[in-house]
């Protein structure tokens, strides 16, 4: 997974940086980044805090790996199948 540039306490810091009125355009150019980017981190960071930013993040991480679980153990268990089947 790509680590992006910023870390949650700085994300925090430009959004409230924009809640406490400073123009985006300005934020964006102070800061070195894109307007689609502080958008993009508006839309889902919105109204949180660094902390529930983290714990997000690390739900997210461990549903990433669940699901790649999931996957290799159906796919044994069609192989299994797969091979009992052929043994008859």
């Amino acid at each position: 997974m790509k680590n992006g540039r910023f870390s949650d306490a700085q994300i925090m810091a430009v959004l409230k940086q924009a809640e406490g009125g400073t123009p985006v355009s300005e934020l964006c150019r102070e800061h070195g980044m894109s307007s689609a980017s502080f958008y993009k981190w508006r839309a889902k960071f919105g109204g949180m805090d660094a902390s529930l930013i983290t714990e997000m993040k690390d739900m997210a991480e461990q549903n990433r790996r669940l699901k790649k679980m999931y996957a290799e153990m159906s796919m044994q268990n069609d192989l299994l199948k797969e091979a009992l089947g052929k043994k008859r």
